[in-house]
């Protein structure tokens, strides 16, 4: 949501393992692959793709709830990224599928309708991603009903 450029930096540690630093008020993390390549010890590439496209649609519905005063809180998103390979052979993230939940029933929830068809525009980790990657999206509420069924 913001126009600012950011800047990551990696710096391997051994083997696969890279710590990766975000910046002076934020927690570096350590990034690795899975086994056998790498042990495990901090999230894939993969993982952390599929949570910053998970991070900024819950952000993007956050914000566009609460431009009309609404309290959807807690959200919780999960996301699936399917893992494969390419008409190349090579291994590639085929397609992700994201569901959100609402943290409260839909009826309790004014400009839903208008919400749920908007928030997707305005995420720009998904809509960037997208241009490369299919994304489907699901929202749900805390009840389990279907809001805005999948869609490509």
């Amino acid at each position: 949501m913001s126009d600012q450029d950011v800047r990551v930096t990696l710096a391997q540690q051994q083997d696969y393992q890279f710590k990766i630093e975000f910046g002076a008020t934020v927690p570096s993390i350590l990034g690795d692959e899975p086994v056998p390549l790498g042990q495990g010890l901090g999230p894939s590439p993969v993982q952390l793709l599929a949570a910053a496209v998970g991070n900024c649609l819950s952000d993007s519905l956050l914000f566009a709830l609460r431009k009309f005063k609404q309290r959807p809180d807690p959200l919780s998103c999960s996301i699936d990224a399917v893992v494969g390979r390419n008409p190349e052979g090579r291994v590639r993230v085929l397609s992700m599928h994201a569901q959100l939940q609402l943290g409260v029933a839909a009826e309790t929830l004014e400009h839903l309708d208008r919400v749920l068809s908007q928030f997707e525009a305005y995420c720009t980790v998904t809509q960037s991603v997208g241009q490369g990657i299919p994304i489907t999206i699901e929202v749900r509420d805390v009840t389990g009903a279907l809001l805005k069924p999948t869609a490509p």
